[in-house]
């Protein structure tokens, strides 16, 4: 293992591709092999930190936290939860930017499993399609809830969304905070992360500013 090459990848969040890097055989054991497996090697980790596994307080934390790892913090790994975009006809001619503001993201960093917290802002124009609004909310949350490099986080999201509404007239927004950056390293607890991926009328500056300035008025408010 090149330890320097290690630090330097995670200092500096950077990914590798847009996919999800994964092995073929990520679901061949079940959620529950899964959690049993995870359950033991976090127990000898608490066990090489010195802590007292027999304790009430410890003992049950192993279980917990495998538990927690892979059916609650990273359940968007298994492309089964993935939610179903169900798109309807445009039939009533909505032309306008639509946006959907301040969706929850809540999501780890690949690089250091620390949390990333932050929001989502999405827009599109509707052509022949439109989508149902929480089905933007559960994407986001899905592409969320897996280890993840922002950047990454807002190409997935773009993409997807393009696809379903058959328009590459999607922007995607997110402000971030790191944990790895506020709590490690350099700990600045005040910065945070923005990225922003569009594609189609928003390659335009009119239609990018229109986005920008609405959210830019609603936290004014």
């Amino acid at each position: 293992m090149n330890k320097e090459r290690v630090e330097f990848l995670g200092d500096n969040h950077l990914g590798t591709k847009v996919a999800t890097p994964m092995v073929s055989t990520a679901f061949d054991k079940t959620d529950e092999e899964k959690i049993e497996n995870i359950q033991k090697y976090f127990q000898k980790i608490m066990e090489e930190l010195g802590l007292d596994i027999t304790d009430d307080s410890l003992s049950g934390t192993p279980y917990r936290f495998a538990k927690m790892y892979v059916k609650e913090l990273f359940y968007g790994l298994n492309p089964k939860h993935k939610p179903k975009l169900s798109t309807f006809d445009n039939k009533y001619g909505y032309q306008k930017m639509l946006i959907e503001q301040q969706i929850n993201i809540d999501s780890s960093c690949e690089h250091h499993f620390l949390p990333i917290i932050g929001e989502a802002y999405v827009a599109y124009f509707p052509e022949k399609k439109v989508i149902g609004l929480s089905k933007i909310n559960r994407l986001v949350d899905y592409y969320a809830h897996r280890p993840q490099v922002q950047e990454r986080l807002c190409l997935q999201i773009l993409k997807d969304l393009q696809d379903a509404l058959g328009t590459q007239s999607v922007i995607v927004l997110i402000n971030a905070k790191h944990l790895c950056v506020s709590s490690r390293g350099i700990k600045d607890k005040n910065s945070f992360t923005t990225t922003l991926e569009y594609g189609g009328l928003f390659e335009e500056r009119e239609h990018r500013n229109e986005f920008l300035n609405t959210i830019d008025l609603n936290h004014r408010q």
